[in-house]
């Protein structure tokens, strides 16, 4: 797995934007960080920054369309996100995938099309808020510590998970047990359901803090049918088109908007929290 890395020692600066004469100040800034994970705490203000813009810029088309989302809000839904939700249904229109599509991508990915594997994972967590750069840098550093260690005696991870982890499992040596997708947080399952048998010799970070992972044992899933994976493939495509769309969309309002304050990249993605 590739080894990522906290370069920046200092908190970044969080500096106020305005959107078409509306501000956006540092306290919300720093309130969206805890949402967007990176690699330094710079990418993480550009990331909770640009998810700001968009969604200011999805609340004022709401305002100019008419469309408010005060009475069609969904469950745990807030007026905002209605608003938004319900600007893209109108603004978006994204073509279906056809079966012929789905069969090709079938053809050139059917690795990708297995029944889902089963862990048995063991970590340690060290934890920190996801806003002291500072502090998850130090822990970091300290899981490249206690990972070098591991290599050598691999036999007192458990022992290191009853003394250092901040999860309950370190009551049980760090043992998770049998997990499967879903299971645990996605940026977490992300990196550990990559992984082979053994220990990681790269810290795995999620919102929690640094995990350093060890695979006890995996059980790798089956190919799945074309038939049975066509459903999966035509709701990915569609997936992948509607996100292409909003892209677009979104970069079209950015570049009719008056921003300052923030450099406004074209959206890979729609990061609308």
């Amino acid at each position: 797995m590739p080894e990522t890395s906290c370069k920046q020692q200092h908190s970044p600066d969080i500096p106020s934007v305005i959107v078409n004469s509306v501000l956006i100040d540092t306290d919300q800034i720093s309130n969206e960080l805890q949402y967007h994970p990176a690699e330094s705490a710079e990418q993480a203000v550009q990331k909770a920054t640009e998810a700001l813009v968009i969604k200011q810029l999805l609340l004022q088309k709401a305002l100019s369309l008419g469309i408010s989302g005060e009475t069609q809000q969904q469950e745990d839904e807030t007026a905002d996100e209605a608003a938004t939700r319900l600007v893209l249904q109108q603004e978006i229109i994204a073509p279906s995938a056809s079966d012929g599509e789905c069969q090709q991508y079938y053809q050139a990915n059917q690795s990708k099309f297995k029944s889902a594997p089963l862990m048995e994972v063991s970590h340690i967590l060290l934890a920190a808020d996801p806003r002291n750069f500072e502090a998850r840098q130090a822990l970091r550093e300290r899981a490249e510590e206690l990972i070098k260690q591991l290599t050598q005696t691999p036999a007192e991870f458990a022992h290191l998970a009853r003394d250092l982890s901040s999860c309950p499992s370190k009551e049980e040596g760090g043992s998770l047990g049998q997990i499967s997708k879903g299971q645990t947080t996605p940026e977490f399952e992300r990196q550990v359901f990559l992984l082979g048998e053994g220990l990681c010799l790269s810290p795995i970070e999620s919102r929690y803090g640094c995990h350093i992972v060890n695979i006890n044992h995996k059980v790798e899933g089956e190919q799945k049918s074309f038939e049975d994976s066509k459903n999966q493939i035509k709701q990915y495509l569609q997936d992948q088109s509607y996100v292409r769309a909003v892209s677009q969309y979104i970069s079209i309002l950015m570049s009719e908007a008056d921003i300052q304050g923030f450099d406004a990249d074209v959206p890979a993605t729609p990061l609308v929290q």
